[in-house]
C-alpha cells in the first residue's frame, strides 16, 4: 500500500504553521547572538585579515615574482619586478565617524554570528513546516538534511572569507597610489562582507535543495540540463545587483557553478523511474 501525504492544511493553519516557526528561528537566532557577543571581536578580526595579514594572493604574488627572477631575470629585470618583491606590506586600518558605529558593527556581526551558529535550529524549522505535506518515508531525512545544509551554509560562507572576499580587498587596494589613499569605511567594509557571507552560504544551499526536489521526483536532470542558459542569466541579474564588475563575477562564477553541480546531483541522486516491460501477448 503507497504512502499517502499527510493532509494539507487549510490556508490560515499555514500561517499559524509559519509564525510559529518564524518565532522559534528568531528566538534562537537572540540566543544564538548571545552566545556570539564575545566573538564579534575575533570575527571582524579575521574580516580585516586582507587588510593587515599576509593572504594566498600576496604569498602567490611573491612566488611568482620569485620564480621570474630565478628563470626569466631579463623579464624580472625589465618589469622593475625588485621593487614590488621588496615592498613592505601597508597596514590599512578601518574608520568610524559615527559614536556609536563600532556598537552597532558588533550587533550585526553577531546577528550573523548568532544565525550560523543556531543553523542546524533554523533549518529544522524548515523541514517541520513542509514535514505535513511529506510522506513518512521522506520525513525521516531530516537529520541529513540538517546536517547537510548546515555543512553546505558553512563551506559556502568560508570558501568566500578565505578565497572571495581577500580578492575582492587587493583588487581594490591595487588602485593605490602615492596620490591616492584608501580610507575604507568600517561599517561600508562590515556590511559587505557580511551580506556577501551571507550569499555564499546560499548558494552553497542549492545542491542540497535540489538533492531533496530530486528525491522526491519534483525535479530531474532532464528537466535543468536544458535549461542552463536560462541559468546563466539568472545568475548575471542576481550578481548585477551589486555595483562594481568584480564582485558580480566572483558571484556570478560560484552561483552558476552551484546549478552545473545541481545538475549533476539530480543526475547522481534523483528517484529513478521504474521501466515497465509490457510482456507479449500469448499466441
Amino acid at each position: 500500500m503507497s504512502e499517502e501525504p499527510s493532509k494539507v492544511l487549510p490556508f490560515i493553519e499555514h500561517l499559524v504553521e509559519l509564525r510559529k516557526r518564524l518565532i522559534i528561528i528568531v528566538v534562537a537566532v537572540i540566543i544564538g547572538m548571545g552566545f556570539a557577543w564575545n566573538l564579534a571581536d575575533e570575527i571582524l578580526v579575521f574580516m580585516e585579515k586582507p587588510l593587515t595579514g599576509t593572504t594566498y594572493l600576496d604569498t602567490a604574488k611573491q612566488q611568482g615574482y620569485l620564480y621570474l627572477k630565478e628563470n626569466y631575470p631579463a623579464i624580472y629585470g625589465r618589469a622593475n619586478l625588485e621593487k614590488e618583491l621588496n615592498k613592505p606590506k601597508k597596514q590599512h586600518a578601518l574608520n568610524y565617524t559615527a559614536p556609536l558605529e563600532p556598537f552597532f558593527i558588533q550587533c550585526k556581526i553577531s546577528v550573523i554570528a548568532g544565525f550560523v551558529l543556531v543553523l542546524p535550529i533554523v533549518f529544522h524549522q524548515i523541514w517541520a513546516f513542509i514535514a505535513p505535506g511529506l510522506t513518512r518515508k521522506e520525513r525521516k531525512l531530516v537529520v541529513p538534511f540538517i546536517t547537510v545544509a548546515t555543512i553546505a551554509f558553512c563551506i559556502g560562507a568560508m570558501f568566500f572569507l578565505t578565497t572571495i572576499w581577500p580578492f575582492i580587498i587587493n583588487f581594490s587596494l591595487s588602485y593605490e597610489t602615492e596620490g591616492l589613499r584608501s580610507w575604507l569605511s568600517l561599517s561600508a567594509y562590515v556590511d559587505f562582507c557580511l551580506r556577501l557571507i551571507l550569499l555564499f552560504g546560499l548558494i552553497a544551499e542549492l545542491p542540497v535543495i535540489t538533492l531533496l526536489l530530486a528525491r522526491f521526483g519534483i525535479v530531474s536532470y532532464q528537466f535543468l540540463a536544458p535549461k542552463r542558459k536560462y541559468a546563466l542569466l539568472a545568475s548575471s541579474i542576481v550578481a548585477a545587483f551589486h555595483s562594481d564588475l568584480v564582485t558580480m563575477f566572483v558571484i556570478m562564477i560560484p552561483l552558476y557553478l552551484m546549478y552545473e553541480v545541481s545538475v549533476w546531483v539530480a543526475l547522481l541522486f534523483g528517484k529513478k523511474k521504474v521501466s515497465q516491460t509490457v510482456e507479449p501477448e500469448a499466441a
